[in-house]
């Protein structure tokens, strides 16, 4: 929500101090704050090969280009300018939903070739409904006017648009949809105050800003987000360590026998398997935040807790984690009736890796796999919390609790009895 909010809010305070005369920027300003801003956006979309933000600043300069060209910098603009107005309502909103639907496909002829394509169209559709009127059919006073129902068009286009990226938005949490979205608001109220002039100008300057930023806000939550589960990485982690004060606890998570779940049904289903716990560490109560430090080990930080305030929190959370399934795919199925782990193993005589396998197929039978987690939990010491210690320690109750049997919450004080009989399944 922040990355939605974030530049909702500065888009409202642009308009806050725009139109209540706290700020009286001169056209040069604007001007050079527009170039700057869609300049700067140019150059961070071509270092991070975002083609997709790449395209919509050009969509962008294009638009504002259109608009001061064919009004003649007038205000308000004549018929050519409302002309291009009505234009741009429509093909400016329909661009930025293409765009946010397009993949990444990096900076090649052939992917830049169709929007290249694309835009040259526009520019030559604009280009001819805003021709200026033949001088005969101005001395008669003949016009063609806007029509009526364009205004109408240019809202609804602009709303239809907006729907669409929020929903893109929710559905995959991406800061360049918000971008998008963001910027498309600041192009409405730029095209709202008649496209051209200071107050567009700064709109315009506004919605290249946004799309500048969504590309620094995707490269922030690159370094600090792990892609896969989307939970804070492991430089999140270390960052949050250095503000920790105690007392705090840290919990070392690891999904037991995760490399033989790998290697039996894929590394496609290992890595459904780290989204569904991820899912559930996220939702880990006691106030504590979950972090992906790499693999199949995660770490917790209770931030004020001690190993007593967060113990069943963290029981909490491995009863959850056991008593997850996950619905295998086709492909994982497929691969897992022709057996051939199976076959591999049983020459090995390893009784208890064959018992696993065998177990393996029985949940695959019925389209179902449920894993477990060994956690380690540890609390700092007042007269010396150091966090690597801390860290040493929660590892040293996670050795124990997959040497105990897996499957189970292991304290750096003292070990935990066994309060329940060993489940089935990958443990």
């Amino acid at each position: 929500m922040k990355t939605l909010l974030t530049p909702g809010i500065c888009l409202l305070a642009v308009a806050a101090l725009l139109h209540t005369g706290l700020i009286a920027p001169s056209a040069a300003v604007v001007s050079y704050a527009f170039y700057g801003a869609w300049i700067a956006g140019l150059l961070l979309a071509r270092r991070f090969h975002s083609t997709r933000i790449f395209s919509a600043l050009l969509v962008l300069f294009l638009a504002q280009q259109a608009i001061n060209y064919f009004s003649g910098g007038h205000v308000p603009p004549g018929a050519p300018g409302i002309k291009a107005l009505a234009a741009i309502g429509l093909l400016l909103p329909l661009d930025f939903v293409l765009l946010s639907f397009e993949r990444e496909k990096g900076f090649t002829v052939s992917s830049l070739a169709p929007v290249g394509l694309l835009l040259f169209v526009e520019s030559v559709i604009v280009a001819v409904l805003c021709r200026p009127e033949p001088l005969a059919a101005v001395a008669r006073g003949i016009h063609h006017p806007l029509p009526a129902p364009l205004a109408f068009a240019t809202q609804l286009a602009f709303a239809a648009a907006a729907v669409i990226l929020l929903i893109r938005f929710l559905l995959f949490r991406k800061p360049a949809e918000s971008g998008f979205l963001s910027a498309l608001a600041a192009c409405f109220l730029a095209l709202r105050f008649g496209g051209v002039g200071l107050v567009p100008s700064v709109y315009f300057a506004a919605a290249a800003f946004l799309l500048a930023g969504s590309i620094v806000e995707t490269s922030y939550l690159l370094a600090y987000h792990d892609e896969l589960t989307t939970l804070p990485s492991r430089r999140a982690f270390h960052d949050a360590l250095l503000r920790l004060e105690a007392p705090y606890s840290i919990a070392m998570v690891d999904i037991d026998h995760f490399k033989r779940c790998n290697d039996t049904y894929g590394h496609d289903t290992g890595d459904q398997v780290l989204r569904m716990v991820a899912s559930r560490l996220a939702r880990v109560s006691g106030g504590g935040q979950a972090y992906r430090c790499g693999g199949e080990e995660f770490a917790i930080l209770f931030s004020g807790k001690t190993t007593n305030d967060v113990i069943d929190h963290l029981e909490k959370l491995r009863a959850d984690i056991e008593a997850s399934t996950l619905r295998l795919r086709g492909p994982d199925r497929r691969q897992e009736m022709r057996g051939p782990d199976r076959r591999n193993e049983r020459p090995r005589g390893r009784g208890q890796t064959g018992h696993a396998i065998r177990q393996l197929s029985r949940e695959s039978s019925s389209n179902g796999l449920s894993v477990t987690a060994s956690i380690g939990i540890a609390t700092s010491r007042r007269e010396n919390p150091s966090a690597e210690e801390v860290i040493q320690a929660a590892d040293k109750a996670l050795y124990r609790a997959k040497a105990a049997g897996r499957n189970r919450i292991e304290t750096a004080s003292a070990p935990r009895r066994r309060s329940r009989a060993k489940s089935a399944g990958i443990a």
